[in-house]
Protein backbone atom coordinates (compact mmCIF):
# COMPACT_ATOMS: atom_id res chain seq x y z
CA UNK A 1 0.00 0.00 0.00
CA UNK A 2 1.28 3.26 -1.01
CA UNK A 3 0.79 5.86 1.66
CA UNK A 4 0.02 9.71 0.87
CA UNK A 5 1.71 12.76 2.85
CA UNK A 6 -2.10 14.19 2.96
CA UNK A 7 -2.48 11.38 5.50
CA UNK A 8 -0.52 13.41 8.19
CA UNK A 9 -3.26 16.42 7.85
CA UNK A 10 -5.27 15.79 10.57
CA UNK A 11 -1.82 15.89 13.34
CA UNK A 12 -0.74 19.03 11.37
CA UNK A 13 -4.01 20.67 11.36
CA UNK A 14 -4.27 20.31 14.96
CA UNK A 15 -0.80 22.37 15.45
CA UNK A 16 -1.56 24.73 13.59
CA UNK A 17 -5.09 24.97 16.05
CA UNK A 18 -3.76 27.86 17.94
CA UNK A 19 -3.08 30.27 15.15
CA UNK A 20 -6.69 29.63 13.59
CA UNK A 21 -8.17 30.97 16.80
CA UNK A 22 -5.31 34.14 16.31
CA UNK A 23 -6.80 34.39 12.74
CA UNK A 24 -10.18 34.45 13.78
CA UNK A 25 -9.90 36.71 16.70
CA UNK A 26 -8.36 38.80 14.41
CA UNK A 27 -11.66 38.80 11.59
CA UNK A 28 -9.51 36.85 9.03
CA UNK A 29 -12.06 34.34 6.86
CA UNK A 30 -11.01 31.48 5.34
CA UNK A 31 -11.58 33.00 2.22
CA UNK A 32 -9.06 35.53 2.76
CA UNK A 33 -6.52 32.75 3.71
CA UNK A 34 -6.86 31.35 0.91
CA UNK A 35 -6.91 33.84 -1.56
CA UNK A 36 -3.38 34.87 0.32
CA UNK A 37 -2.13 31.51 -0.15
CA UNK A 38 -2.70 31.64 -4.04
CA UNK A 39 -1.39 35.61 -4.49
CA UNK A 40 2.17 34.22 -2.57
CA UNK A 41 2.06 31.22 -4.61
CA UNK A 42 1.96 33.71 -7.99
CA UNK A 43 4.45 35.84 -6.76
CA UNK A 44 7.15 33.47 -5.72
CA UNK A 45 6.57 31.53 -9.38
CA UNK A 46 7.21 34.99 -11.08
CA UNK A 47 10.11 35.44 -8.53
CA UNK A 48 11.62 32.23 -9.67
CA UNK A 49 10.98 32.60 -13.30
CA UNK A 50 12.95 35.73 -13.67
CA UNK A 51 15.34 34.92 -11.32
CA UNK A 52 16.28 31.55 -12.36
CA UNK A 53 19.62 31.52 -13.07
CA UNK A 54 20.39 32.22 -9.36
CA UNK A 55 20.41 29.47 -7.25
CA UNK A 56 19.22 31.37 -4.25
CA UNK A 57 15.96 31.61 -5.33
CA UNK A 58 14.96 28.37 -5.16
CA UNK A 59 15.28 28.44 -1.16
CA UNK A 60 11.69 30.09 -1.76
CA UNK A 61 9.55 26.66 -3.29
CA UNK A 62 9.93 24.96 -0.14
CA UNK A 63 9.56 27.66 2.50
CA UNK A 64 6.53 28.95 0.22
CA UNK A 65 5.30 25.34 -0.44
CA UNK A 66 5.20 24.62 3.16
CA UNK A 67 3.52 28.15 3.88
CA UNK A 68 1.15 27.38 1.63
CA UNK A 69 0.32 23.99 2.79
CA UNK A 70 -0.07 25.69 6.36
CA UNK A 71 -2.02 28.51 5.05
CA UNK A 72 -4.51 25.78 3.25
CA UNK A 73 -5.17 23.97 6.83
CA UNK A 74 -5.65 26.74 8.40
CA UNK A 75 -8.58 27.83 5.95
CA UNK A 76 -10.35 24.61 6.02
CA UNK A 77 -9.98 24.11 10.10
CA UNK A 78 -11.76 27.84 10.46
CA UNK A 79 -14.51 27.39 7.70
CA UNK A 80 -14.94 23.70 10.07
CA UNK A 81 -14.65 25.13 13.55
CA UNK A 82 -16.53 28.72 13.24
CA UNK A 83 -19.39 27.83 10.62
CA UNK A 84 -17.64 29.58 7.77
CA UNK A 85 -17.95 26.89 4.62
CA UNK A 86 -19.31 28.39 1.67
CA UNK A 87 -20.22 27.87 -1.74
CA UNK A 88 -17.14 30.28 -2.96
CA UNK A 89 -14.86 29.07 -0.66
CA UNK A 90 -14.95 25.38 -1.94
CA UNK A 91 -14.32 26.99 -5.74
CA UNK A 92 -11.33 29.13 -4.51
CA UNK A 93 -9.47 26.14 -2.47
CA UNK A 94 -10.24 24.13 -5.74
CA UNK A 95 -8.81 26.91 -8.46
CA UNK A 96 -6.33 28.23 -6.01
CA UNK A 97 -4.70 24.53 -5.75
CA UNK A 98 -4.61 24.00 -9.24
CA UNK A 99 -3.18 27.92 -10.46
CA UNK A 100 -0.86 27.46 -7.27
CA UNK A 101 0.61 24.47 -8.90
CA UNK A 102 0.54 25.90 -12.00
CA UNK A 103 2.92 28.76 -11.03
CA UNK A 104 4.77 27.34 -9.12
CA UNK A 105 5.69 24.42 -11.05
CA UNK A 106 6.17 26.05 -14.55
CA UNK A 107 8.95 27.99 -13.95
CA UNK A 108 11.40 24.98 -14.05
CA UNK A 109 10.69 24.32 -17.58
CA UNK A 110 13.30 26.93 -17.52
CA UNK A 111 16.09 24.58 -16.11
CA UNK A 112 15.06 21.20 -16.87
CA UNK A 113 16.87 19.04 -20.39
CA UNK A 114 13.86 17.79 -22.10
CA UNK A 115 12.69 20.91 -23.37
CA UNK A 116 9.73 21.10 -20.89
CA UNK A 117 7.84 18.45 -21.43
CA UNK A 118 8.15 16.63 -18.39
CA UNK A 119 7.25 19.79 -16.65
CA UNK A 120 4.28 19.87 -18.75
CA UNK A 121 3.35 16.36 -18.43
CA UNK A 122 3.69 16.77 -14.61
CA UNK A 123 1.18 19.87 -14.65
CA UNK A 124 -1.74 18.38 -16.90
CA UNK A 125 -1.48 15.00 -14.99
CA UNK A 126 -1.63 17.09 -11.54
CA UNK A 127 -4.77 19.33 -12.95
CA UNK A 128 -6.31 15.96 -14.20
CA UNK A 129 -5.49 13.99 -10.40
CA UNK A 130 -7.56 17.38 -8.75
CA UNK A 131 -10.41 17.35 -11.40
CA UNK A 132 -11.04 13.40 -10.82
CA UNK A 133 -11.13 14.33 -7.04
CA UNK A 134 -13.31 16.81 -7.25
CA UNK A 135 -15.43 15.65 -9.73
CA UNK A 136 -16.68 12.49 -8.09
CA UNK A 137 -18.86 14.62 -6.02
CA UNK A 138 -20.95 15.01 -9.01
CA UNK A 139 -22.14 11.62 -8.46
CA UNK A 140 -22.80 11.93 -4.84
CA UNK A 141 -18.92 10.71 -3.97
CA UNK A 142 -16.94 12.29 -1.25
CA UNK A 143 -14.15 14.47 -2.47
CA UNK A 144 -10.95 11.83 -3.04
CA UNK A 145 -7.68 12.72 -1.93
CA UNK A 146 -6.02 9.32 -3.10
CA UNK A 147 -2.24 8.91 -3.55
CA UNK A 148 0.21 8.21 -4.71
CA UNK A 149 1.79 11.46 -5.45
CA UNK A 150 -1.45 13.71 -4.27
CA UNK A 151 -1.21 17.09 -3.72
CA UNK A 152 1.10 17.34 -0.90
CA UNK A 153 3.11 14.88 -2.35
CA UNK A 154 3.78 17.15 -5.64
CA UNK A 155 4.75 19.96 -3.11
CA UNK A 156 7.28 18.00 -1.12
CA UNK A 157 8.59 16.35 -4.06
CA UNK A 158 9.19 19.89 -5.93
CA UNK A 159 10.91 21.46 -2.54
CA UNK A 160 13.22 18.77 -2.62
CA UNK A 161 14.12 19.32 -5.47
CA UNK A 162 14.34 23.15 -5.57
CA UNK A 163 16.53 22.69 -1.96
CA UNK A 164 18.76 20.24 -3.53
CA UNK A 165 19.32 22.68 -5.88
CA UNK A 166 20.15 25.55 -3.47
CA UNK A 167 22.72 23.10 -2.00
CA UNK A 168 24.47 22.94 -5.51
CA UNK A 169 23.91 19.06 -5.79
CA UNK A 170 23.80 18.64 -9.22
CA UNK A 171 19.79 17.30 -9.30
CA UNK A 172 19.08 19.31 -12.66
CA UNK A 173 20.19 16.74 -15.66
CA UNK A 174 17.82 14.18 -13.77
CA UNK A 175 14.70 16.35 -13.31
CA UNK A 176 12.96 15.51 -16.43
CA UNK A 177 13.79 12.11 -15.04
CA UNK A 178 12.16 12.64 -11.39
CA UNK A 179 9.06 14.32 -12.77
CA UNK A 180 8.10 11.25 -15.65
CA UNK A 181 8.15 8.88 -12.67
CA UNK A 182 6.16 11.24 -10.18
CA UNK A 183 3.99 11.32 -13.22
CA UNK A 184 3.62 7.71 -13.89
CA UNK A 185 2.44 7.71 -9.86
CA UNK A 186 -0.18 10.22 -10.59
CA UNK A 187 -1.81 8.19 -13.54
CA UNK A 188 -2.12 5.79 -10.62
CA UNK A 189 -3.92 8.11 -8.15
CA UNK A 190 -5.80 9.31 -10.97
CA UNK A 191 -6.90 5.68 -11.63
CA UNK A 192 -7.48 5.41 -7.71
CA UNK A 193 -9.39 8.47 -7.20
CA UNK A 194 -12.19 7.84 -10.09
CA UNK A 195 -12.37 3.85 -8.57
CA UNK A 196 -12.73 5.03 -5.08
CA UNK A 197 -14.88 8.04 -6.20
CA UNK A 198 -17.41 5.21 -8.21
CA UNK A 199 -17.58 3.32 -5.08
CA UNK A 200 -18.88 5.95 -3.25
CA UNK A 201 -21.60 7.16 -6.06
CA UNK A 202 -24.65 7.66 -4.14
CA UNK A 203 -26.48 9.46 -7.72
CA UNK A 204 -28.54 7.42 -10.00
CA UNK A 205 -28.12 8.50 -13.71
CA UNK A 206 -31.50 9.56 -15.42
Amino acid sequence: MMVSIYELKPKFQQLLMPIVDKFRSAGITPNQVTVSALLLSILTGVAIALFHDNTWIYLLVPIVMFIRMALNAIDGVMASKYNMKSNLGMLLNELGDVISDLVLYLPFILIVRDEGISVILFIGLSIISEMAGSLVQVIGSKRRYDGPMGKSDRAFLIGLIAFLIVLKINVIPFIHIILYIASLLIVLNIYKRMKNGLKGATYEPQ
